[in-house]
C-alpha cells in the first residue's frame, strides 16, 4: 500500500511509533495514535496536525483486550483502517539481580497480548473489505534468547513467528502482513541501557526504512543488515558454542 489514508499506530508517544506518526503525516491522512502518556502522545499529535493530518489520540493500555477492541471497532467504523501498525511494547532484562515473575508476565502481556488485542479487533473488517496491511514491531532479539532479556526475547519470537504465520495466512484475502525486526534504535527504551549498542541507528532512519518495507509488501523488515547478519548467525550455531559468550554479555536493567 503505497499511501495508506486511515492509520492505526500503539505506541506512538515515543520513539519508533512517534517517528512513524510524523513520518506518515500529510493532508487527507488520519491517524489514530495510542499511547500511555497522555502529554507526550499529545505532543506528536500536534506535530502531525500541523503537517496536515487529522489525528485523534487515546490513553490506553493495550493489553486491555475490551479497551483496545471498543477503542479500534470505533476508529474503523468512522474510517475504514487502512494500516495498522502494532507497535506498542515494552522492555526490561536481567541486569538488576534477575528477571522476576511480575516483570516476565509484564512484559509478555504487553509485548503479546498487546499485538493480538490490536489485530483481532480489526481482523474482521478487513477480511470483509478484502483489503488492508498489518505491521508487527518484532525485533532482531526474537532470533536468539539472550540472558539479559528472557521475556522480552520471547515475547518478540512469538509475535515474530505469529505475523509470519499470519501472512500466509491472509495472503488469499487481500491483507498484507509484516513483521518489522529492527535492532538498536534511539528512543527511550534504549536510552536506559548502559552498555554499547552496536549499529545504533536514528529514530527518523528507522521509520524510514520501514516505511518503504511496507510500501513494498515485505515479509520481514529486518535491519540494519550487519547486526541482522550477527543476529542470524548466533540462531544458526549450536548453542553449545554461543552459551558461554552470550552469558558474559551485558545486561538489560
Amino acid at each position: 500500500m503505497k499511501q495508506p489514508w486511515s492509520i492505526v499506530i500503539t505506541g506512538a508517544s515515543s520513539g519508533i511509533g512517534e517517528a512513524l506518526a510524523v513520518l506518515y503525516a500529510a493532508p487527507g491522512v488520519r491517524l489514530a495514535l495510542s499511547g500511555r502518556d497522555s502529554a507526550r502522545l499529545e505532543g506528536v499529535a500536534q506535530r502531525c496536525r500541523a503537517a496536515g493530518a487529522l489525528v485523534e489520540t487515546t490513553v490506553i493500555d493495550v493489553s486491555d483486550r475490551k479497551a483496545m477492541a471498543d477503542w479500534l471497532a470505533r476508529v474503523d467504523a468512522d474510517t475504514p483502517v487502512d494500516l495498522l501498525i502494532a507497535n506498542a511494547g515494552m522492555s526490561a532484562g536481567t541486569g538488576d539481580g534477575g528477571e522476576t515473575e511480575e516483570q516476565a508476565r509484564r512484559i509478555l502481556a504487553v509485548n503479546i497480548d498487546g499485538v493480538l488485542n490490536s489485530i483481532h479487533p480489526l481482523l474482521p473488517a478487513m477480511r470483509e473489505r478484502r483489503s488492508g496491511q498489518i505491521a508487527i514491531m518484532a525485533s532482531l532479539a526474537g532470533f536468539r534468547g539472550l540472558p539479559g532479556a528472557p521475556a522480552y526475547c520471547a515475547s518478540k519470537a512469538m509475535v515474530r513467528v505469529y505475523g509470519e504465520a499470519l501472512r500466509g495466512d491472509l495472503a488469499g484475502e487481500g491483507i498484507g502482513v509484516s513483521v518489522i525486526c529492527p535492532g538498536f534504535v534511539k528512543s527511550r527504551m534504549t536510552a536506559v541501557n548502559r552498555f554499547p549498542m552496536p549499529f545504533l541507528m536514528e529514530t527518523d532512519a528507522a521509520a524510514r526504512v520501514i516505511r518503504r518495507g511496507l510500501e513494498r509488501n515485505r515479509a520481514r523488515i529486518a535491519f540494519p543488515w550487519p547486526m541482522m547478519a550477527v543476529v542470524w548467525l548466533l540462531a544458526l550455531l549450536p548453542p553449545a558454542w554461543t552459551d558461554g559468550p552470550l552469558r558474559q554479555a551485558p545486561r538489560k536493567t
